[in-house]
């Protein structure tokens, strides 16, 4: 592994994208601007780097900044190519859920074409979770909650071999969720 580290130009150049993209986008179930999701998903990417040192750090910060603007904005993946390269353009791509499948098969499909992507895309999912077990939308139902906190151990028994750190950090929310 390499003991280089990420860019902070790039995070920055990531960082502005996404702000554009999912400009007036909010978190679901609040109203705090979306832009804090990609960048709480990326302080977990630095964290993990910072304790399991990757080969290609700036594939792993880029994607998290970018993670969800081709599933979730009109930005398409030949723009994320064009600005960022097509690495990082692949690594969203698989990050992305594929809106031609049933909802069902949607994870499934995403993860298996996750694990096709270099380690430092997996930690972005890994992240993203960990992320995404904060507490739940208010609307939520106990069944969709459930059905979350199992997907979450689908992920981690998918991906978990990529971080140790980033293993065990999920499994323990996954044990928490929903915070009491």
């Amino acid at each position: 592994m390499s003991s280089r580290t990420w860019s902070p130009d790039l995070y920055h150049r990531a960082a502005h994208f996404a702000a554009r993209a999912h400009h007036g986008q909010t978190i679901p179930g609040s109203d705090l601007p979306y832009l804090l999701h990609v960048t709480q998903v990326a302080a977990e990417v630095i964290g993990a780097l910072a304790v399991e040192p990757a080969d290609r750090p700036d594939l792993a910060v880029a994607c998290a900044l970018l993670h969800d603007v081709v599933e979730d904005t009109p930005v398409t993946a030949a723009e994320v190519a064009a600005e960022f390269g097509p690495d990082v353009a692949a690594g969203v791509l698989a990050l992305s859920k594929r809106p031609d499948l049933p909802k069902d098969q949607a994870m499934a499909d995403s993860l298996q074409r996750i694990r096709a992507q270099p380690r430092e895309v997996w930690l972005v999912k890994l992240c993203d979770r960990i992320v995404n077990l904060g507490p739940p939308p208010h609307y939520w139902k106990p069944a969709k909650i459930a059905a979350y906190r199992e997907e979450a151990g689908r992920i981690a028994d998918a991906l978990g071999e990529a971080s140790p750190h980033l293993d065990a950090r999920l499994r323990d929310k996954i044990a928490r969720y929903p915070p009491t």
